[in-house]
Formats: structure tokens, C-alpha cells, sequence
């Protein structure tokens, strides 16, 4: 297998190669009103801006059903350890963070798209729709060191809390919090 290296589908530069960890964050399709994109696309930092508009709940919040984040929690699950090793994840009712190792032979652009491609022609079947459930793209952002990792695990276990969700992180029942708690 061949990894890309730094490279961009539009307007989101991506790294992908092997055995680097890896915090992804991606959306459902409604979750941004237009506006927002516009902003995150001119603002300085855009991922603390972004997820401060995730965290405002908008869009449909189709995750915040029970059976929809389950099925996206089990898609996680299913290949790690076999295609990845998952450290840490949240589903949250518009987006989720994932913290994830690529095994040699995988892409992570692949391992996404199966995620989204499968959670979201099951997602749209249990509420009865069709259409774009997830956004086109992701983010990603590659792991430096160990204070970073310990800093992302932290982010995304709090992210419920953050959130105004839950008062503890170990209360959240779409995140990986729960089993450290």
C-alpha cells in the first residue's frame, strides 16, 4: 500500500501514513449552517471554533438517538484491532472525535469512508430517509507526542461535558470516557 503523505480533497489537507496516531472529527451533513463554514473557512484557529459550533447542538442531531449512535459506536468497534487500534472515541449528537492507530496496509481516508458509507445508508433506513447523512469530508490531525495524545484523550472524554451533556464524563454512553471511568 501506498500512503498520500500530506495531500487535500478541496479545501481540508489530510496526512496519511502508517502508524501515526491519528484525532479525526466528522459531522452530519446538517450540523453547519452555512454561515459557519464561511467562518471556519476566514477564522485564525478553526478547530476551537468548529467545535464550539458543533458543541451549540445545530442540525437535526440524528446521533443523539440511541439505536443511530450505537450503530456508529459498533462500526468503530468492528475492525479494532484488526485494522486499527481505537484509544479513544465520542459520539456526540452532531459529531464525533475519534482517536485511532492505522495498521500498515490501511488508509485512513478508507477505514473513514467504510465508516460513513456504512453507518449512514444504516442510519438513514432506521429513520425512514435518504440522502446526505454525514459531510463529504473529515478532519484529521496527526498525534506529536505524548502530551498531545494525553491532551486529546482529555478533549474527548470531556467533549459531553464541555457540552453541557452529562456532569461527568463517565456519564456519557457514546464514549470510550465510560470505560475509564
Amino acid at each position: 500500500m501506498e500512503y498520500k503523505g500530506w495531500h487535500s480533497r478541496g479545501y481540508l489537507p489530510h496526512f496519511d501514513s502508517e502508524d501515526i496516531v491519528q484525532f479525526l472529527t466528522f459531522r452530519l451533513a446538517d450540523s453547519l449552517p452555512a454561515e459557519a463554514t464561511v467562518k471556519l473557512r476566514q477564522a485564525t484557529h478553526p478547530e476551537s471554533l468548529r467545535d464550539d459550533m458543533l458543541d451549540r447542538g445545530w442540525g437535526a442531531c440524528w446521533l443523539r438517538s440511541d439505536p443511530i449512535a450505537s450503530l456508529v459506536e459498533q462500526a468503530f468497534l468492528a475492525f479494532d484491532g484488526a485494522r486499527y487500534r481505537l484509544h479513544a472515541w465520542i459520539i456526540m449528537p452532531n459529531h464525533v472525535h475519534v482517536l485511532l492507530t492505522v495498521f500498515p496496509g490501511f488508509a485512513l481516508g478508507g477505514v473513514v469512508g467504510s465508516w460513513k458509507r456504512y453507518t449512514a445508508r444504516e442510519a438513514n433506513k432506521i429513520l425512514g430517509r435518504a440522502g446526505a447523512f454525514w459531510q463529504d469530508d473529515y478532519w484529521d490531525r496527526f498525534i506529536r507526542n505524548e502530551d498531545h495524545f494525553a491532551a486529546t484523550v482529555a478533549y474527548i472524554d470531556q467533549n459531553s461535558v464541555k457540552a453541557g451533556l452529562v456532569s461527568a464524563a463517565g456519564l456519557w454512553p457514546w464514549g470510550s470516557a465510560r470505560f475509564r471511568a
